[in-house]
């Protein structure tokens, strides 16, 4: 579990196959090691991968074929920024809104509106999952806690500020990248448990 809140702008430093649809990624980010242990869960871009090797400078995970399918994991290069979170504690503050690191969807940005303090993104809204976002609801965009600014039918807004701008991915992004995306887990819980009951 997580809080989207994140803590360092890493880096992916390399990929090794371990299979036709697997491999080991190789993550730079000096801060997040610092008390990372092997079997600890950490989000990378929002996905939540578990550490294998550890050393002083970053990290190891394995990503297996479902996680490549369903996130944007596989379209990293050597060099690209990530956005990287630990496990969330139960003796912190919760920062952001809860946030599983399970991603719902890849999504394009498809606008950008810098304004004099901050910036308006636009983003795809896949129709699987556009029920669950909601006007001043929760989504998590890479990993980051963000507030909907604005939801259509096939396009959602977000409102970012400097700090997000300058500490994680989503300051360098341009329109026609790909994010991935988490909605609100309560939601989906919602849905179930209504539509049981029916």
């Amino acid at each position: 579990m997580f809080t989207g809140i994140i803590e360092e702008l890493g880096e992916m430093v390399g990929w090794t196959a371990t299979g036709d649809d697997s491999g080991l990624i190789a993550i730079r980010g000096k801060t997040v090691v610092d008390d990372l242990k092997h079997g600890d869960s950490i989000s990378v871009n929002g996905v939540c991968l578990t550490a294998v090797e550890i050393s002083a400078d970053g990290f190891t995970a394995d990503v297996m074929g479902e996680t490549l399918r369903r996130s944007s994991l596989g379209e990293l290069h050597p060099g690209d920024p990530v956005n990287l979170e630990r496990a969330a504690r139960l003796d912190s503050r919760l920062g952001g809104h809860l946030v599983q690191g399970h991603v719902d969807g890849v999504a394009r940005i498809v606008g950008r509106e810098a304004a004099e303090q901050w910036t308006t993104v636009r983003f795809e809204l896949p129709a699987a999952i556009s029920r669950y976002v909601v006007e001043k609801g929760s989504i998590t965009v890479d990993g980051v806690s963000l507030t909907v600014m604005e939801a259509g039918d096939d396009t959602f807004a977000v409102g970012l500020i400097p700090t997000t701008l300058s500490l994680t991915t989503l300051g360098h992004k341009q329109i026609g990248d790909l994010v991935n995306l988490e909605v609100d887990v309560i939601a989906k819980y919602v849905e179930r448990l209504l539509g049981e009951r029916s």
